[in-house]
């Protein structure tokens, strides 16, 4: 039975702020990967879990207007949003469609290529996804999986309260049956689910001040401060005291802030 949505990060407004702003920091790592698959124009491709946007408009600039992109997103406030991102970009071979990544309910080897972008670590139960993506990719097309093993995402000078607030949100991901690093694992879980041809590499960034992203780590503990609380993972008071403590530092232009790493894996379904 397919589990009730738990995306770790939840759908409210924070969530799809941080969406929306990660389409644009993450381009360039994702235009980067689908370059080095060769995609064909005429192409007709799925991707998973596409949230407001995701690399949808990617997707369609290398099939052109001759192929075909599919978004599938269990959330209908994303598939919503999503509509307009593709619309606003004027991109009619993109369809959006609400739908679960565990159990698509998509015919099976009809795509010439199936992507998914930092879903893995945001879910329980990742290998059934990565089963279900593989199933919908026809003998001999693509797989494409971009994702995240948060847990060397660092500070230095070192914050011991990054260290706890990062201790109870990994805490608080293990009592959903989501592996943060999961971004190491996925060369077995897609060789378990057939994939051959696999090769992977892995992206760190150093965010200088005044970059965007340096903030990561606060939006990653604010979108889930209740959930966090309401939880028993860390109390109120602690966690008010060590975000403020977050804030200060990651102001300090002198604080070195590094990157989870990133994984971009591509395949190959076998003929």
């Amino acid at each position: 039975m397919t589990k009730p949505d738990i995306y770790l990060l939840g759908r409210a407004e924070a969530e799809v702020d941080r969406l929306k702003r990660q389409i644009l920091n993450l381009a360039p790592d994702s235009r980067a990967q689908l370059d080095r698959i060769g995609i064909k124009r005429g192409e007709h491709v799925v991707d998973l879990g596409c949230g407001p946007g995701g690399v949808l408009h990617l997707l369609a600039e290398h099939v052109g207007p001759t192929g075909s992109v599919l978004g599938i997103d269990r959330g209908s406030h994303f598939v919503e949003l999503a509509r307009h991102f593709i619309a606003d970009r004027g991109l009619p071979q993109v369809e959006l469609r609400e739908g679960d990544a565990y159990e698509t309910g998509l015919p099976r080897a009809s795509f010439d290529g199936a992507h998914m972008r930092l879903l893995l670590v945001n879910v329980p139960e990742p290998e059934r996804i990565v089963r279900e993506l593989v199933s919908l990719v026809r003998p001999g097309g693509w797989v494409a999986n971009f994702e995240a093993d948060y847990l060397p995402h660092c500070l230095d000078p070192p914050l011991p309260a990054w260290s706890h607030l990062i201790e109870a949100y990994a805490a608080y991901a293990r009592a959903q049956g989501i592996d943060l690093s999961v971004g190491r694992k996925i060369h077995r879980l897609f060789r378990d689910a057939g994939v051959i041809d696999i090769e992977v590499d892995a992206i760190l960034h150093v965010f200088p001040a005044g970059h965007e992203r340096r903030w990561f780590p606060r939006g990653l503990i604010d979108n889930i401060r209740d959930k966090l609380v309401d939880g028993g993972f860390i109390a109120r008071a602690d966690l008010d005291k060590e975000m403020a403590a977050l804030e200060s530092h990651l102001s300090d232009p002198a604080v070195q802030v590094t990157s989870n790493l990133f994984f971009r894996l591509t395949g190959r379904v076998p003929e």
